[in-house]
């Protein structure tokens, strides 16, 4: 059964974007692997350390998870193995080669969501921990669509603490001026999920693309779907939501 969200009611809608715009989510996951594949990275691994979190601090994560420790380092640090911001900046580096190669192409079903919220002229911002969001959106040919984008260049420079803490998104809020109290979060990754939670918005809608419902859920989100295009009204059955 379809579950009919009225987006119309709502001041704003903050999305995250890998993984609930553009399908960025496997392209970082399958670079997470290479950078760590002596470690045996896994699916869970990736759900549990490092999706939906700043790049360092996803690597610094897993390196915990294993028992293993690097220094910090600095971000200027050349792409390698050596320190936290090396590591991170190697998996960087394989992450844009392999979107200049494959290109991407948004969900179709977020993208119905977003044309009903352009013809119901509500705000729209993304809010990622990813340092690349706005050439993602550039090559998914998004660049003009929204607003507002807070990404991990912007967390950086408004001294923003990243997800699951709430900083991001209410940054995006303010900058679209309207209170969280009117704002939907969607989210694909249970540190997004709880950040949505701890934020007090309006409705914090999780996606799972693939085995993260429970999580999802445990971790503050409202409603979960599989794909954002089961909330648009259609003409099947269909069970009504924030009408």
């Amino acid at each position: 059964m379809a579950l009919t969200i009225n987006w119309a009611r709502f001041g704003a809608v903050l999305f995250d974007l890998d993984g609930v715009v553009t399908p960025t989510a496997e392209i970082h996951k399958r670079a997470w692997a290479d950078l760590f594949a002596r470690w045996d990275f896994t699916d869970d691994d990736y759900l549990a350390y490092v999706d939906g979190r700043p790049r360092y601090d996803g690597v610094a994560t897993f390196l915990a998870s294993r028992g293993e420790a690097l220094p910090f380092g600095d971000p200027t640090d050349m792409p390698g193995d050596t320190t936290v911001c090396a590591l991170g900046n190697r998996k960087d580096d394989m992450f844009m080669a392999a979107l200049d190669r494959d290109g991407i192409a948004p969900y179709a079903g977020t993208m119905a969501v977003i044309a009903e919220l352009e013809r119901a002229g509500v705000g729209m911002a993304i809010v990622s921990s990813s340092r690349n969001a706005r050439p993602v959106l550039e090559a998914a040919g998004l660049g003009d669509r929204f607003a507002v984008v807070i990404d991990g260049v912007v967390a950086v420079d408004e001294e923003l603490v990243g997800k699951p803490d709430p900083a991001m998104f209410l940054a995006a809020a303010h900058h679209l001026d309207v209170d969280a109290s009117r704002c939907v979060v969607v989210e694909d990754a249970s540190s997004g999920a709880a950040a949505g939670a701890a934020g007090d918005f309006a409705l914090v809608v999780g996606i799972d693309r693939g085995g993260n419902r429970a999580a999802l859920l445990e971790a503050g989100a409202d409603i979960v779907v599989d794909d954002l295009g089961e909330t648009v009204a259609n003409s099947g059955p269909s069970e009504g939501l924030a009408a």
